[in-house]
């Protein structure tokens, strides 16, 4: 349905991720709005690691919805405010895709709406139809 794509005639990704990702006809593409690390309640983590964790949650629980689950993202695109939280992004992240790491794009941004969010994340799933 997808095949990863990392050729190996350019530089390899930097972490767990691909550089590209093929995909069939005859599926159904999800694209979720970027999801912000504030839990059901309303309760906003202190930490890049515990709000990314939530964003996960989130965006596992709306490809559920549509049938789908983490293993049919083929991108993710992340936006974090602090350099510093980088690392600690990734380490949730490649909790998150252990053995199915997705394209992805990780941008370092000013802010967002409200200062206490430091990281945001849309994610593009593609599944059979």
């Amino acid at each position: 349905m997808f095949k990863p794509l990392s050729p190996k005639s350019i530089h390899p990704p930097f972490g767990n991720y691909v550089h590209g990702v093929e995909i069939s006809a005859n599926a159904k593409f999800v694209q979720t709005s970027g999801q912000l690390g504030i839990s059901k309640d309303g309760a906003i983590p202190d930490g890049a690691s515990a709000q990314a964790e939530i964003c996960f949650r989130s965006i596992e629980a709306i490809l559920a919805e549509a049938g789908l689950a983490l293993t049919d993202v083929i991108h993710l695109r992340t936006y974090v405010t602090k350099r510093d939280d980088f690392a600690s992004y990734m380490q949730v992240r490649d909790k998150f895709f252990p053995d199915h790491p997705p394209a992805s794009t990780l941008l370092i941004v000013n802010g967002f709406t409200r200062p206490e969010f430091l990281v945001e994340i849309e994610a593009l799933a593609i599944a059979s139809d």
